[in-house]
């Protein structure tokens, strides 16, 4: 099995610059924490985006949708900004023929106190057990795209 990562930016690959939340999206994080866990599986890396997920456009997510829809692999694993994930989860439920799974990190991987690393290793084992569909793999548990939300209090995703 191969796993075709797609980046897209979000919190996951945030550097902040100062205390007043200045931030730029840097380099993907997820071959650094693949190889830093020990990963032995087959994949590629691919950075689409460097967007926080508030500023994605319709266009994004039509750019979203057809690598998705245009990738040889038929696992695939988004790693996207948490505030619209959902949102570009439910743009690529016409795809019924892969299973793709959304991830991303509430705080940025480079940070010290960070949930990308568990959040990066669950998706992935998540992806290499569901059938084909569109998922969100976040907090340790796994969502229907079009039955989940952002519960921005508790910092944590949820079923509707």
């Amino acid at each position: 099995m191969h796993i075709h990562i797609l980046t897209t930016g979000g919190t996951f690959d945030k550097i902040y610059h100062d205390a007043l939340s200045e931030f730029t999206i840097g380099d993907p994080m997820a071959a650094q924490l693949l190889q830093e866990a020990g990963v032995n599986l087959s994949y590629s890396l691919e950075s689409l985006l460097k967007k926080d997920s508030l500023e994605l456009t319709d266009a994004d997510r039509e750019l979203l949708r057809e690598q998705v829809h245009n990738s040889p692999h038929q696992h695939i694993l988004i790693i996207h900004g948490t505030d619209t994930m959902i949102l570009s989860a439910q743009h690529l439920g016409a795809i019924t023929h892969k299973t793709v799974v959304f991830t991303g990190a509430m705080q940025p991987a480079r940070m010290r106190h960070t949930d990308a690393p568990f959040n990066l290793g669950f998706a992935i084992g998540a992806l290499q057990c569901l059938d084909s569909g569109i998922y969100i793999a976040m907090n340790g548990q796994v969502f229907n795209a079009d039955n989940v939300q952002k519960n921005r209090h508790m910092s944590r995703f949820e079923t509707l």
